[in-house]
């Protein structure tokens, strides 16, 4: 009963939400991003090797992922699988763990979940973190990006296309692309 409460609020809140997290990032011009999940195996890594490819020449700053759990393995077979997909390898990362020295190097830092927005909001400037469900330009049903770890492949599919989608609306609102 609570998730789906919770699940509404996201709802009918996401398009003020989403035009806040776009005014912080219009003119921000980072030159060092961090996404941030709980493990650094699925949904962080798929963010910042989607990210690296679709930035501008022009980008000379770094990209990089961590978790709140790590550090050291690799992602699951599913998230290889659907990272390929989208032309991505993602089978020599391992996961990172977040650390104070990697959030404070960020100027931009991408969660994917409320919770993990409030866990670092004391560690680092509030203004540099984001919620990536933030960005989605579709409607949503829930403000999180959900974790597909140890679910079926289609799963992967259904969050890699959401993060997909809100990745192109970060370089579209950041870089001005299309």
């Amino acid at each position: 009963m609570v998730s789906r409460v919770r699940n509404l609020v996201d709802s009918l809140l996401h398009s003020r939400r989403r035009r806040a997290a776009v005014r912080r990032l219009t003119n921000a011009n980072p030159r060092s991003i961090l996404f941030v999940c709980q493990g650094n195996i699925c949904r962080s890594p798929f963010a910042a090797a989607l990210l690296t490819r679709l930035v501008p020449p022009s980008f000379s700053g770094r990209i990089a992922s961590a978790g709140f759990v790590g550090p050291g393995r690799p992602p699951p077979e599913h998230a290889l699988t659907t990272a390929r997909t989208y032309g991505l390898d993602m089978s020599s990362h391992r996961s990172a763990a977040l650390t104070s020295a990697s959030l404070q190097a960020a100027d931009l830092i991408v969660v994917m979940s409320r919770e993990q927005e409030k866990g670092l909001s004391a560690r680092v400037t509030a203004g540099s973190i984001v919620i990536l469900g933030d960005l989605d330009p579709l409607p949503i049903k829930q403000r999180t990006i959900h974790d597909p770890w140890d679910e079926p492949v289609e799963a992967f599919g259904e969050t890699y296309e959401r993060i997909d989608r809100c990745v192109r609306e970060l370089v579209r609102v950041v870089w001005g692309g299309s």
